[in-house]
């Protein structure tokens, strides 16, 4: 492993845990309750050299045990969008899972139109609708560490055990402070994940995402259980792999189709100055926009961008 390979750290926020020297996309990956930039580092691996993982680092945890969590949701979001504004350059998306897909949701309308991921990825998480009042179905910290198969990573060792409990309720707490706020959908492309085996998530329960975007929008049930990346689990690289690709091939096609005009309008401009050239289009519903199925071991959907 050279100097380069090696993990490094951006500011407080970020960890990147296989940094790449050409990365064709930047996800930045968002934790459960009670998790780290670390779970992300052996699905960072498998991306590798696809996409280039940032995982967010949180507070009151890790490197970061002495600082305490921002005392409300909407300060955690104001927090993250600012340590994130600085790189977010070309090519990005965001990757949460639980209440990691609630912030990386959150963060994403945070930012300007025009700024945000080509596309949201939220696995084994409700619509933002459903948290109203902060938790949907209350659960405590030592109902969730069971839940979600938290007990199985840090085993029988009853300081491990403290600190993660301490630091669920950590997460838990500022979590219940969450208030829903309707608002415009967002133009990112969204996809919605589910394990075939969360204890705590059925099906029908994600379609709820679908109208909080106006771009496309997924659906995937993959196996696994509530926490899919974990820190001895790669979790959903393909399906990463297969839906960031097809975000990353429908926006070239069409800033392809974009280019083509604006040379057509530019040619027009020569004999009718009065002529201006637009660079935003709607595309109508193609054949490539129907629910579409991959492997028999997971079932993905895709609908078309519905018009704004």
């Amino acid at each position: 492993m050279t100097t380069q390979d090696r993990p490094r750290t951006e500011g407080d926020w970020l960890l990147v845990p296989a940094p790449q020297q050409h990365r064709p996309f930047r996800l930045f990956c968002f934790p459960h309750a009670g998790g780290d930039a670390t779970a992300y580092s052996p699905l960072a691996h498998a991306l590798a050299p696809f996409a280039e993982v940032w995982a967010l680092r949180m507070p009151a945890r890790g490197g970061r045990t002495r600082e305490p969590m921002p005392a409300t949701f909407d300060r955690l979001v104001q927090s993250v969008t600012a340590a994130l504004r600085p790189h977010l350059d070309g090519p990005y998306g965001f990757y949460g899972q639980s209440l990691g897909a609630l912030l990386a949701f959150e963060t994403a309308r945070a930012l300007p139109a025009g700024q945000r991921p080509r596309i949201v990825i939220t696995a084994s998480a409700e619509p933002p609708g459903a948290w109203a009042g902060g938790v949907p179905r209350e659960r405590d910290a030592e109902d969730l560490l069971h839940s979600a198969g938290m007990g199985e990573l840090i085993g029988s060792d009853p300081e491990l055990r403290e600190l993660a409990l301490g630091t669920i309720q950590a997460d838990l707490d500022v979590r219940r402070t969450y208030r829903y706020r309707p608002g415009p959908p967002i133009e990112s492309d969204l996809h919605a994940v589910l394990g075939d085996g969360d204890p705590m998530l059925g099906p029908g329960l994600l379609d709820g995402w679908a109208r909080h975007t106006s771009g496309r929008f997924g659906l995937s049930t993959i196996p696994g259980g509530h926490l899919l990346a974990t820190v001895d689990r790669r979790g959903p690289a393909d399906l990463l792999t297969s839906v960031i690709t097809d975000s990353l091939n429908r926006t070239t096609s069409t800033r392809t189709s974009d280019d083509r005009t604006t040379s057509t309008r530019t040619s027009d401009d020569r004999t009718t100055s009065t002529r201006t050239t637009s660079t935003r289009t709607t595309s109508p519903r193609t054949t490539a926009d129907r629910p579409v199925r991959h492997q028999p071991d997971r079932e993905q959907q895709w609908s078309a961008p519905r018009s704004t």
